[in-house]
């Protein structure tokens, strides 16, 4: 820490002169790990280091490969004290002049390697091995890895080399088969922050637990970093380390920035969502790391709601107790529609135009989700209780059956016929159609008549053949017969048919039911007679394949051109095959009987097909 001493100012001093500046050692130096057992996060190969050791299996070529700040050095270094070291020594030890250090991202050259070989011959004058450490390894040329390569392979006795490198990948293959590697892995969130916790106490400094978190989070798996980050909010907020001051001074979202963006979802409140959101941005947050971390709080919640994956989540106690508390008020259907948007957002927002409103975009639509879920209609009743209220009729109450049980109908009349008459809502028919479910049926004063026989159970039918299997069912369950008389027959034309038609097809394809809907489109209907629509296919395999569909299909031409009496037609034709063309000569005989002057223009020009 810096020191400042104070003196009187007199008018020959510079303001320069004023204060004393004691040298400050930072923590990365200051709490360097001295054995094995002070290395943070990198217990299988420090243990193997010393296994290696104790059992004399040492390799005389070792490969430490893996991210900055996670110990590849420091281990070098205790390693290189470990082997020389004896009951002589003295405790501080640290035998300087049997470790030699080579950065080889400045001296790569052929001449480095060669002056490194010609030092390896000389055996050392205390302890038993010379070391040598070079470090960022795959800063060597080609033309030095070759010249290093019969030394490594063969060193002197006395000599063990380890190389360090953070990217294993551009060492060439012959220098790693020399090699025995280590892989050393990022500092965990939880490791990196209980070694803060600890300097933080060698220090007299007062930390909370979040704050030690946003540190080790911040170091993205580096010890080295998080020291320095620990030592810069140190200098910022003194012996009182907190969260807030963590957050003001490193410049990260915090988590209640997360949580507060959620209840706000929660309650669908977009405004003041929108205007939260300006809030952030005003603070110099970037919009693309606000929508990221938005998908990671999203992610943690869902991490919430199961026991068994509490452990992924890598914050404070403290925090985790509000993500517990959180996640109880979301379903999981939402949060996984939430981190799909988010997610969504993150990869459109770098070749977005404007990125603001795509984020503010996909607030609104984070905001419009209904937390809830689909709420089922929990009515007992077929036809809404108000329209029976309105006409003075007591309503029907329905119990839709299991497969064990029976509809149980209730009605009492005064002085009339036992009867309803309902109807399916238009933009709804189409729904019914194409499931088995009896939803979105309402009440109105039309046609469709459906009659109700409460003396005896009677076995439900329906004359038209096109829709019998998917309206037998329905029938079935509700015990009702549906009497075709009163059902529309509207006259139209072949133009409305095929727009129908082709409308289906489209559908269909949009439902991602490709073949069926191929098969539809490419197969145009003909009107006969009778409201006849005659197809004609290529081969058996098409036929059977309308066929399928064709309970859904004609239900939905019926309902669309309002005629109940439309029946299909199927007829295999082998000549449809031969209207296409497929080798470039067929297709050349096409155009030739659309045009016969294109076969002038070859020969004239002596062109080939």
């Amino acid at each position: 820490m810096f020191k400042f001493v104070s003196c009187v100012k007199t008018d020959k001093q510079s303001p320069s002169k004023n204060f004393k500046l004691e040298h400050f050692v930072v923590s990365a130096r200051k709490y360097r790990p001295q054995t094995f057992k002070d290395v943070v996060g990198q217990q299988a190969i420090t243990n193997t280091l010393l296994n290696a050791i104790e059992n004399n299996h040492l390799a005389q070529a070792l490969l430490f490969t893996g991210p900055r700040g996670v110990g590849k050095t420091t281990c070098a270094r205790i390693l290189a004290k470990m082997i020389n070291s004896d009951v002589t020594e003295q405790k501080d030890e640290d035998f300087a002049f049997n470790v030699f250090e080579l950065d080889a991202a400045s001296n790569n050259s052929v001449d480095d390697i060669r002056n490194l070989t010609d030092q390896v011959r000389i055996p050392p004058q205390v302890g038993n091995y010379k070391v040598y450490i070079i470090d960022e390894v795959h800063m060597l040329s080609q033309a030095a890895f070759n010249a290093f390569l019969k030394t490594l392979e063969e060193p002197p006795k006395h000599c063990i080399f380890i190389l360090a490198t953070t990217e294993k990948h551009k060492i060439i293959p012959t220098i790693l088969s020399r090699c025995q590697i280590f892989d050393f892995k990022r500092i965990t969130v939880t490791d990196a922050k209980n070694y803060l916790k600890y300097i933080a106490e060698e220090q007299g400094i007062d930390a909370e637990d979040d704050a030690l978190h946003i540190i080790a989070q911040k170091a993205d798996g580096a010890m080295r970093d998080a020291l320095s980050i620990f030592d810069r909010v140190v200098s910022f907020a003194g012996k009182n380390l907190t969260r807030q001051a963590v957050t003001e001074n490193l410049n990260v979202l915090d988590y209640e920035t997360f949580f507060t963006t959620t209840d706000l979802m929660i309650d669908h409140n977009i405004p003041e969502l929108l205007v939260f959101f300006n809030k952030v941005l005003s603070k110099g947050f970037d919009g693309h790391h606000f929508i990221t971390g938005l998908a990671s709080h999203f992610r943690d919640l869902l991490v919430c709601q199961n026991p068994a994956t509490h452990e992924l989540l890598e914050v404070g106690e403290e925090t985790k107790h509000k993500y517990l508390t959180q996640s109880k008020e979301l379903s999981q259907d939402m949060l996984i529609k939430s981190i799909e948007l988010a997610n969504d957002c993150d990869l459109k927002y770098k070749s977005s135009k404007n990125q603001r409103l795509l984020i503010e975009l996909t607030l609104m639509q984070l905001a419009s989700i209904n937390f809830d879920g689909e709420k089922k209609n929990s009515q007992p009743y077929i036809i809404p209780a108000s329209y029976f209220k309105d006409k003075g009729i007591k309503p029907i109450s329905v119990t839709f059956p299991t497969n064990s049980e029976k509809v149980s109908i209730n009605h009492e009349t005064n002085n009339q016929e036992q009867g309803v008459v309902i109807e399916r809502d238009s933009l709804d028919i189409e729904d019914e159609f194409l499931s088995n479910t009896t939803e979105n049926v309402v009440a109105k004063e039309v046609i469709p008549k459906v009659s109700v026989d409460l003396s005896k159970k009677q076995t439900s039918g329906l004359s038209l053949s096109s829709i019998k299997k998917k309206r037998d069912h329905l029938i079935k369950q509700m015990d009702v017969v549906i009497d075709p008389s009163n059902l529309p027959e509207e006259p139209f034309t072949q133009d409305n048919l095929e727009i129908v038609w082709n409308r289906y097809a489209k559908k269909l394809d949009d439902q991602g039911q490709k073949i069926v809907a191929a098969t539809i489109h490419s197969r145009k209907p003909s009107l006969k007679d009778n409201f006849v629509l005659e197809v004609e296919v290529s081969n058996e395999s098409s036929k059977i394949e309308l066929e399928r569909a064709s309970n859904e299909l004609m239900a939905y031409v019926r309902q669309k051109l309002k005629n109940y009496s439309i029946n299909l037609e199927i007829n295999v034709n082998d000549d449809i095959e031969k209207q296409y063309a497929f080798s470039p000569q067929e297709k050349y005989e096409k155009l030739k009987e659309k045009n016969p002057d294109i076969e002038l223009l070859r020969k004239t020009f002596g062109l080939d097909v």
